[in-house]
């Protein structure tokens, strides 16, 4: 197969070095054999001419066994452009820390990607155990929490803009496109030193380890400009040419794979992402009386933006979603939304960019007045508008509010 000789370009190099070994091995026999037999002017020509070819030869092959930036830049451009074509595809699993908050969280992740641009991302919060999945496929794109039963779908061309850390093709478009990377190589792995290209400001440099084998990634991390590292994500396994089942993409059956017996409703929101509370739904049904999950209490961020101090915080009383609203003033503006919805699950039709928070996917909306939404694992939606605060302190606050408990 085409792709197995992109992937696999190991074996070409151990057959130079092999065949280095070899000819050298047989050039140096010719040498000695040389000497015995021959005399005088004669011996000095023999001798003359096999040192020659022993050292044209090393240099020759020499070339093969060894790899600079270039060859390796043209190599992950061959991988590139195998992933692109119809057999493309890969499947990875790992772990990744995020030190972006007070503590570091830790999450399971497992990473599937088959052409054209079906994406599947499972990421298990290592100590509540619960999985979300990012999901996109033909419907769009889609972040999932089996477990409670709920999904948020949103138009987005996610990730052909900015991806994350964890996609293959994000990382290799990272090493192409800085042409100030730093190249270096250790035992069995390409190392690339290369400008960070996240939404989050903050997080400046990636170094990116790939392997020597089949320029497989074997780990990331991503440092801010005092080069501490704040995410880290390391395979424990990846394998390109990675064979899926047809639905292996489809939300319904992503929905089910925690063994949950029911799929749920979906209702529909407005353009604002606000979902419709009548009774009927859009397309005239009559929507099913969902259960409750209960009040979570008020979750409070310790991160404020630098000249920002909270205003007030107000819990709407007899609200079926028990929702909180965090109001801050100061250098910036803006108000934090929290509400734990119906267990239904909740089909967003807003458009917008998706926004890597590193535990999970949100969706950033609105020109002016900026708003940014997203579900946690336990499924409570926030939800942070401002017409004045950078996208970069929005991901800063989530990041907090995901290491903070309910009051």
């Amino acid at each position: 197969m085409r792709s197995d000789s992109l992937y696999r370009n190991s074996a070409v190099i151990g057959a130079c070095q092999a065949s280095l070994h070899n000819v050298n091995k047989s050039l140096i026999d010719m040498y000695q054999s040389s000497k015995t037999c021959a005399k005088g002017d004669d011996v000095m020509r023999r001798m003359s001419w096999v040192l020659a070819m022993i050292l044209c030869v090393t240099v020759v092959f020499a070339g093969c066994g060894k790899k600079d930036a270039a060859s390796v830049v043209k190599g992950l451009n061959n991988v590139a452009d195998t992933l692109q074509s119809k057999e493309g595809s890969y499947r990875g699993t790992g772990k990744m820390t995020l030190y972006t908050g007070e503590k570091p969280q830790e999450y399971n992740i497992e990473v599937w990607y088959q052409n054209p641009s079906y994406y599947r991302i499972s990421l298990t919060n290592a100590q509540k155990d619960v999985t979300q999945i990012v999901l996109r496929n033909d419907e769009g794109v889609f972040v999932l929490t089996p477990s409670l039963n709920k999904s948020f779908r949103f138009k987005s061309d996610w990730p052909e803009n900015q991806g994350q850390v964890y996609l293959y093709q994000t990382l290799v478009q990272g090493i192409l496109s800085d042409n100030t990377r730093q190249f270096a190589m250790d035992k069995d792995s390409y190392v690339f030193d290369v400008a960070a290209n996240y939404h989050s400001q903050s997080l400046v440099r990636q170094k990116i380890w790939l392997s020597k084998d089949n320029y497989a990634p074997k780990q990331v991390q991503v440092s801010d400009a005092d080069a501490h590292v704040m995410v880290e994500v390391k395979f424990s396994e990846f394998k390109f040419d990675a064979k899926f089942e047809k639905d292996s993409f489809d939300m319904k059956r992503n929905m089910t794979a925690l063994d949950d017996p029911t799929l749920g409703m979906v209702t529909q929101v407005d353009e604002n992402g606000n979902p419709i509370t009548d009774d009927q739904q859009a397309d005239g049904s009559t929507a099913t009386a969902p259960k409750e999950l209960g009040d979570f209490g008020m979750i409070i961020p310790n991160y404020m933006p630098e000249g920002v101090e909270s205003k007030d915080t107000n819990k709407m009383e007899n609200s079926t979603n028990h929702t909180v609203i965090l109001r801050y003033d100061g250098t910036y503006q803006y108000t934090i939304m929290e509400s734990r919805s119906q267990d239904m699950a909740v089909s967003a039709l807003a458009s917008g960019t998706v926004i890597d928070l590193g535990f999970t996917s949100g969706l950033l909306t609105g020109d002016d007045q900026k708003m940014l939404t997203w579900m946690n694992d336990e499924g409570i939606e926030f939800r942070i508008t401002s017409a004045d605060l950078p996208v970069d302190e929005m991901i800063k606050i989530a990041a907090d509010l995901q290491t903070q408990s309910g009051k």
